[in-house]
Protein backbone atom coordinates (compact mmCIF):
# COMPACT_ATOMS: atom_id res chain seq x y z
CA UNK A 1 0.00 0.00 0.00
CA UNK A 2 1.05 3.46 -0.76
CA UNK A 3 0.40 5.93 2.40
CA UNK A 4 2.95 8.74 2.53
CA UNK A 5 2.40 9.16 6.38
CA UNK A 6 3.79 5.65 6.51
CA UNK A 7 6.55 5.60 3.83
CA UNK A 8 7.40 9.09 4.49
CA UNK A 9 5.84 10.03 7.67
CA UNK A 10 4.81 13.88 8.51
CA UNK A 11 3.26 16.09 11.24
CA UNK A 12 4.00 13.26 13.57
CA UNK A 13 2.07 10.18 11.68
CA UNK A 14 5.17 8.06 12.97
CA UNK A 15 3.92 8.50 16.28
CA UNK A 16 0.47 7.33 15.72
CA UNK A 17 -0.24 3.96 15.69
CA UNK A 18 -2.52 2.69 12.58
CA UNK A 19 -3.44 0.65 9.29
CA UNK A 20 -3.40 1.84 5.66
CA UNK A 21 -6.26 -0.05 4.30
CA UNK A 22 -6.09 -2.19 0.76
CA UNK A 23 -8.32 -4.44 -0.78
CA UNK A 24 -7.24 -7.33 -3.83
CA UNK A 25 -9.96 -6.82 -5.78
CA UNK A 26 -10.34 -3.51 -7.78
CA UNK A 27 -14.35 -2.98 -8.46
CA UNK A 28 -16.26 -0.29 -6.76
CA UNK A 29 -17.51 -2.39 -4.34
CA UNK A 30 -14.21 -2.68 -3.10
CA UNK A 31 -12.82 1.09 -3.29
CA UNK A 32 -15.90 1.95 -1.24
CA UNK A 33 -15.03 -0.47 2.11
CA UNK A 34 -11.46 0.57 1.08
CA UNK A 35 -12.74 4.39 2.33
CA UNK A 36 -15.18 2.75 4.63
CA UNK A 37 -12.10 1.27 6.89
CA UNK A 38 -9.70 4.56 5.62
CA UNK A 39 -12.47 6.46 7.87
CA UNK A 40 -12.06 3.87 10.93
CA UNK A 41 -8.66 4.45 11.21
CA UNK A 42 -8.67 8.30 10.66
CA UNK A 43 -10.96 8.10 14.20
CA UNK A 44 -8.18 5.55 15.29
CA UNK A 45 -5.55 8.64 14.39
CA UNK A 46 -8.18 11.38 15.54
CA UNK A 47 -8.42 9.81 19.18
CA UNK A 48 -4.84 9.46 19.66
CA UNK A 49 -3.80 12.93 18.66
CA UNK A 50 -6.77 14.01 21.07
CA UNK A 51 -4.39 12.29 23.74
CA UNK A 52 -1.65 14.06 22.40
CA UNK A 53 -3.51 17.46 22.45
CA UNK A 54 -4.03 16.82 26.43
CA UNK A 55 -0.43 16.08 26.75
CA UNK A 56 0.73 19.54 25.83
CA UNK A 57 -2.28 21.34 27.50
CA UNK A 58 -0.35 25.24 28.60
CA UNK A 59 2.29 24.77 26.23
CA UNK A 60 3.15 26.77 23.50
CA UNK A 61 1.32 25.63 20.21
CA UNK A 62 3.05 28.13 17.64
CA UNK A 63 6.71 29.69 17.31
CA UNK A 64 7.37 32.88 19.12
CA UNK A 65 9.13 34.10 15.65
CA UNK A 66 7.28 37.08 14.88
CA UNK A 67 8.99 37.27 11.62
CA UNK A 68 6.76 34.22 10.54
CA UNK A 69 3.94 34.24 12.69
CA UNK A 70 1.01 36.64 13.47
CA UNK A 71 1.62 38.49 16.96
CA UNK A 72 -1.10 37.80 19.49
CA UNK A 73 -4.02 40.07 18.68
CA UNK A 74 -4.39 41.18 22.69
CA UNK A 75 -0.45 42.94 21.88
CA UNK A 76 -2.21 45.31 18.88
CA UNK A 77 -3.51 47.56 21.44
CA UNK A 78 -0.49 47.98 23.25
CA UNK A 79 2.37 47.25 21.13
CA UNK A 80 3.07 49.99 18.40
CA UNK A 81 6.01 46.64 17.42
CA UNK A 82 3.10 44.04 17.43
CA UNK A 83 1.05 46.29 14.98
CA UNK A 84 4.20 46.71 12.70
CA UNK A 85 5.12 43.01 12.56
CA UNK A 86 0.92 42.10 11.84
CA UNK A 87 0.35 44.61 9.30
CA UNK A 88 4.16 43.23 7.44
CA UNK A 89 3.10 40.03 7.72
CA UNK A 90 -0.67 40.89 6.42
CA UNK A 91 0.26 42.73 3.66
CA UNK A 92 3.92 41.39 2.45
CA UNK A 93 4.18 37.92 4.23
CA UNK A 94 7.29 36.88 4.71
CA UNK A 95 10.26 36.24 2.51
CA UNK A 96 11.75 32.62 2.41
CA UNK A 97 15.21 31.72 1.42
CA UNK A 98 15.51 30.99 -2.36
CA UNK A 99 15.20 27.11 -3.48
CA UNK A 100 13.10 25.18 -4.00
CA UNK A 101 10.64 22.48 -2.31
CA UNK A 102 8.19 19.87 -2.96
CA UNK A 103 5.84 18.20 -0.25
CA UNK A 104 3.56 15.58 -1.06
CA UNK A 105 1.28 14.40 1.62
CA UNK A 106 -1.77 11.95 1.77
CA UNK A 107 -5.30 13.12 1.33
CA UNK A 108 -8.35 10.84 0.82
CA UNK A 109 -8.31 11.50 -2.66
CA UNK A 110 -4.72 10.51 -3.62
CA UNK A 111 -1.13 12.68 -2.60
CA UNK A 112 -1.94 15.94 -2.96
CA UNK A 113 1.60 17.70 -3.43
CA UNK A 114 2.77 21.15 -3.59
CA UNK A 115 6.14 22.72 -5.67
CA UNK A 116 7.32 25.73 -4.51
CA UNK A 117 10.26 27.66 -5.84
CA UNK A 118 11.24 30.69 -4.59
CA UNK A 119 13.70 33.78 -5.65
CA UNK A 120 13.66 35.20 -2.21
CA UNK A 121 10.39 37.34 -2.56
CA UNK A 122 7.30 37.31 -0.76
CA UNK A 123 6.02 35.61 -3.95
CA UNK A 124 6.64 32.26 -5.25
CA UNK A 125 8.47 32.49 -8.61
CA UNK A 126 7.29 29.04 -9.58
CA UNK A 127 4.06 27.30 -7.65
CA UNK A 128 2.73 24.03 -9.00
CA UNK A 129 0.06 21.59 -7.48
CA UNK A 130 0.01 18.10 -8.41
CA UNK A 131 -3.81 17.06 -7.21
CA UNK A 132 -4.98 13.76 -7.42
CA UNK A 133 -7.94 13.59 -9.07
CA UNK A 134 -5.72 14.86 -11.95
CA UNK A 135 -4.05 11.69 -11.28
CA UNK A 136 -7.06 9.52 -10.75
CA UNK A 137 -8.94 10.30 -13.92
CA UNK A 138 -6.32 8.71 -16.08
CA UNK A 139 -7.27 5.51 -14.31
CA UNK A 140 -10.93 5.39 -15.37
CA UNK A 141 -9.81 3.96 -19.04
CA UNK A 142 -8.73 0.71 -17.42
CA UNK A 143 -11.12 0.73 -14.59
CA UNK A 144 -14.00 1.09 -17.56
CA UNK A 145 -13.08 -1.09 -19.93
CA UNK A 146 -15.96 -4.21 -20.12
CA UNK A 147 -18.37 -2.45 -18.42
CA UNK A 148 -21.64 -0.38 -19.62
CA UNK A 149 -21.58 3.43 -19.81
CA UNK A 150 -24.08 3.83 -17.05
CA UNK A 151 -21.55 1.79 -15.11
CA UNK A 152 -18.96 5.28 -15.51
CA UNK A 153 -21.19 6.85 -13.20
CA UNK A 154 -20.11 4.42 -10.47
CA UNK A 155 -17.09 4.30 -11.53
CA UNK A 156 -16.32 7.60 -11.53
CA UNK A 157 -17.78 8.13 -8.30
CA UNK A 158 -16.14 5.52 -6.59
CA UNK A 159 -12.49 7.34 -7.02
CA UNK A 160 -14.25 10.45 -6.45
CA UNK A 161 -12.98 12.84 -9.04
CA UNK A 162 -13.30 16.46 -8.67
CA UNK A 163 -13.73 17.63 -12.26
CA UNK A 164 -12.91 21.72 -10.67
CA UNK A 165 -9.64 20.19 -9.86
CA UNK A 166 -8.71 18.11 -13.27
CA UNK A 167 -9.73 21.67 -15.14
CA UNK A 168 -6.38 22.82 -16.06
Amino acid sequence: AYDLRKLAPYSGYDRYDFEVPTATEGDSLARYLVRIREMRQSIRIIEQALEDVKATTGQPHKTADRKVALPPRSELDTSMEALIHHFKLVTEGFKPEPGEVYFGHENPKGELGFYIRSDGSAHPYRLHVRGPSFVNIFATDHMSRGHLISDLVTIIGSIDIVLGEVDR
